[in-house]
C-alpha cells in the first residue's frame, strides 16, 4: 500500500519529533521532511510536493499564516493547523482556515503539548480527511448584490469592514416571515466568508448557522464574519430572539434549535447527545424548523464531511420550504454533506459557492437582488 507523505512544520524541535512519531505510528502515513519555519515550509512543500502538511502559526523568520499564503496561492496542498486554546490561537486559526487550510488540531496544552498524544486519533482523522480533499486556491469576492469589492479571501481575512451604523435589536422584535438555515463542517469557515459577506446589508431574513467547530472557536468565527461582511454575525445565546438581517452560528458543542411562543421565535441550546457525532448538529436545527409552515424556509447545505443535515433538509423539502440548496461538488472542498442530500432528492437547486449568495438574495430579498 502507497503511504500518504506528509510535511511536518514546527519551530519546536521537540514538537516536530512528538508530531513526526504520532504520525508514523499509523501506517498509511510516511513524514518525508520537518520545517522549523515559514520560509522552510514554503520551499520544501514545493519540492517535496508532500500529500498533506501540518503546520504551526507561530514560527519565526515566517508564521504559518503567511506560510500558509504563499503554499494556498504558489502550489496548494492540503494543510491541517495546529493550534493553541488561547483566544488569538482560534482567531489565527479562523483566518487559516479562511485562506485555505483544510482543517486544525488544538494543542492540549499550548505550544509545547507534552500530551499530544491525547488528540492522536483526531490527528489522523484530519490527515486522513485531508488527503481526500479538494484543495482551493484563495477565493475572490463573488459577484453579488452588496458584495465587497473584489478582493481574495486573504484580504478580507486582513482587512475588517466598516459599517455606517451599528446594529441594535429592535425591543419588539422583528416580523419574521423568511428564514435561513445554513449547514456546513469541513471547510466551511471558507465557504461562509464566501457566502455570508456577499448578503446585503438589511437581509429581510433571519440566518442561522451550524458550523461543525469545538467551543471557542465559533465564537471567533462569528467575530471574524462579522467583521468582513455588511449583514451583522454573532455567536448565538440561549433565549435570544430571531431578528431579520442577523446571522446565528451555534456555538461549539451546543444544538441550537429554534422555539417560538406568542412574542416570536427564539433561539434554544441544547446539550442533549450529539447527533450522527455531531453537537451541534445540522439535522436538529433543520428539524427544528419544521413545525412553522406559516414560514418562507430556505435550507443550504456546504462543504462537509459525512451526512449531517441531509435528512433534515428532506424533512424541510417535504414540509414545504421554499428552496433546499446544495454546494455544488466542482467548489467543495469535501462533496460529503451536499452529495447525501442530493442522493435523497430533496434539492432543488445545486449550486457552485460564488453562486449561492445571490441566489439566496434572490429567493429572499428579490428586491435587492435587481439592485
Amino acid at each position: 500500500m502507497t503511504k500518504h507523505t506528509v510535511l511536518v512544520v514546527d519551530d519546536s524541535v521537540f514538537m516536530r519529533k512528538i508530531i513526526s512519531d504520532l504520525i508514523k505510528e499509523d501506517g498509511r502515513f510516511e513524514v518525508i521532511d520537518t520545517a522549523k519555519n515559514g520560509v522552510e515550509a514554503v520551499d520544501k512543500a514545493k519540492r517535496l510536493k508532500p500529500d498533506v502538511i501540518t503546520l504551526d502559526i507561530e514560527m519565526p523568520e515566517m508564521n504559518g499564516l503567511e506560510a500558509l499564503k504563499r503554499i494556498m496561492a504558489e502550489h496548494p496542498i492540503p494543510v491541517i493547523m495546529l493550534s493553541s486554546l488561547t483566544e488569538e490561537g482560534a482567531k489565527e486559526t479562523i483566518a487559516a482556515l479562511e485562506i485555505g487550510a483544510v482543517d486544525f488540531v488544538r494543542k492540549p496544552s499550548g505550544s509545547i503539548s507534552l500530551d499530544l498524544f491525547k488528540v492522536k486519533s483526531l490527528l489522523i482523522d484530519k490527515l486522513s480527511i485531508a488527503v481526500q480533499t479538494r484543495v482551493m486556491r484563495p477565493l475572490s469576492a463573488p459577484s453579488a448584490p452588496s458584495a465587497p469589492a473584489a478582493t481574495t479571501a486573504v484580504d478580507r481575512a486582513s482587512a475588517p469592514l466598516s459599517r455606517p451604523k451599528e446594529w441594535t435589536a429592535s425591543p419588539g422584535g422583528d416580523r419574521i416571515e423568511r428564514v435561513v438555515a445554513i449547514g456546513t463542517s469541513t471547510g466551511g469557515p471558507r465557504a461562509l466568508q464566501q457566502v455570508v459577506s456577499a448578503l446585503p446589508e438589511r437581509f429581510p431574513a433571519p440566518v442561522l448557522i451550524v458550523q461543525h467547530m469545538p467551543p471557542n472557536f465559533t465564537k471567533s468565527l462569528a467575530a471574524r464574519l462579522d467583521s468582513t461582511s455588511r449583514i451583522h454575525v454573532r455567536e448565538a445565546a440561549d433565549g435570544e430572539r430571531l431578528h431579520n438581517g442577523v446571522v446565528y452560528i451555534a456555538p461549539g458543542g451546543w444544538h441550537m434549535i429554534v422555539k417560538k411562543d406568542d412574542a416570536g421565535y427564539k433561539i434554544r441550546l441544547s446539550k442533549d447527545a450529539p447527533r450522527s457525532g455531531h453537537r451541534p448538529s445540522v439535522d436538529m436545527l433543520f428539524e427544528s424548523l419544521l413545525p412553522f409552515r406559516e414560514l418562507k424556509r430556505h435550507a443550504v447545505l456546504m462543504t462537509g464531511m459525512g451526512s449531517d443535515g441531509s435528512k433534515g433538509m428532506q424533512a424541510l423539502r417535504q414540509a414545504g420550504a421554499i428552496a433546499t440548496i446544495a454546494e455544488a461538488s466542482e467548489t467543495c472542498v469535501v462533496y460529503g454533506m451536499p452529495r447525501a442530500a442530493v442522493e435523497l432528492g430533496c434539492v432543488t437547486h445545486q449550486l457552485p459557492l460564488h453562486q449561492i449568495a445571490a441566489k439566496l438574495t434572490e429567493l429572499v430579498a428579490p428586491e435587492q437582488s435587481k439592485q
